[in-house]
């Protein structure tokens, strides 16, 4: 096949790339500048798509052996992940913009631009396995064979029709190590680089500073859930449902036990904070449904809110063609609107939707 390979710079995409050309297939290398600054560097594991990752990158193409471009696809990330990313926070949600970056960038955009240009599939270092036992021969998406790095949680959101473009030749590895290994076999130039983590566009990790520069201050009250007033905020964009730390209260609860926020009202600039025993939630209800096979009430399945959260037991309540709600075995702590669910049998993923409310 023809394969357009997404190399970031890193370990990982790069050994995905070899892999695909040391199969037989006609690769191509390209580099997804995401980022607006240009004089953006990495410190270590922070910071994404920059000026050494491009240079890592195309030293990497070379010694595979393979053309190398540099797209500027930054337009597209500002506008469908960073904007997103502040809408969803300033309406009181809690997005992952991985999962859009995979949805909106990766694989939207990317292979837009590669159907275009004649590509067959495009190829990247996601850690996941794409089988064929989906309905009627369908592609299907199952977790990595290495748990720490699995990424069907955030690839979910590309449904059956993304992946009969895609591939992920690293989803049989068990252990990083042996990823990194092949890279030094190779002499690949990246088999020791960090790893990048927190959000790529926010480098220095300093989360709320970034929403604050973006969205501004709107002070408001904090309030337990009976309307009592305990302190104020600078923003409802400062909180996500769960938290912990961080909230501001100068006076301890009168039993002595913590407070978390329960929460986030951005229409009254209110939030809501409580006992942790009032986070539990067994009820899931979600939008934007995309299914990987029909799912009816009944079904039994294992439901997981976050990236590396663990899978939790659940039973399908309703669902038609845009919505689902389930029922969990246990309560759950810390939903917030905006969370992505992802609905699996085992390791194979049924379904993706986005969290609108809890019960």
């Amino acid at each position: 096949m023809k394969v357009l390979a997404a190399m970031s710079g890193g370990v990982d995409s790069a050994v995905a790339a070899a892999l695909a050309k040391e199969a037989g297939h006609d690769v191509v290398g390209v580099h997804m500048a995401l980022s607006k600054n240009r004089d953006q560097t990495r410190s270590g594991s922070r910071g994404c798509c920059t000026v050494e990752d491009a240079s890592d990158a195309r030293r990497a193409a070379d010694h595979i052996g393979i053309p190398y471009y540099v797209w500027d696809l930054s337009d597209d990330f500002h506008d469908l992940v960073v904007k997103d990313f502040l809408a969803e926070y300033a309406a009181g949600r809690t997005p992952n913009p991985c999962v859009r970056c995979n949805e909106r960038i990766k694989f939207e955009a990317l292979m837009d631009r590669a159907r275009l240009l004649g590509f067959d599939a495009v190829c990247t270092g996601h850690y996941a396995v794409i089988g064929t036992d989906g309905p009627d021969g369908a592609p299907s998406l199952h977790r990595s064979a290495n748990d720490a790095k699995d990424q069907s949680y955030v690839l979910a959101v590309m449904g059956p029709e993304g992946l009969k473009r895609a591939m992920f030749p690293l989803g049989r590895f068990a252990d990083k190590a042996e990823v990194r290994a092949e890279a030094d076999r190779r002499g690949l130039g990246v088999g020791h680089k960090p790893d990048s983590y927190d959000i790529c566009f926010i480098a220095d990790g300093d989360t709320r500073g970034f929403l604050e520069r973006s969205l501004g201050e709107a002070p408001g009250e904090i309030v337990t859930p009976e309307g009592e007033v305990l302190g104020e905020h600078r923003g409802t964009h400062n909180f996500t449902i769960g938290q912990r730390k961080g909230i501001g209260l100068q006076q301890p609860a009168q039993d002595g036990r913590p407070r978390y926020v329960l929460d986030v009202k951005p229409d009254t600039r209110q939030v809501v904070v409580g006992a942790a025993e009032l986070l539990s939630t067994r009820t899931l209800e979600a939008a934007d449904l995309i299914p990987f096979e029909d799912l009816e009430v009944g079904r039994r399945v294992q439901a997981q809110i976050r990236a590396h959260g663990a899978a939790t037991g659940a039973v399908v309540t309703a669902v038609d063609s845009e919505r689902i709600t389930v029922d969990l075995d246990e309560p759950i702590r810390g939903v917030a609107p905006g969370q992505t669910l992802v609905l699996y049998d085992g390791d194979r993923v049924l379904a993706s939707a986005t969290l609108d409310r809890r019960a």
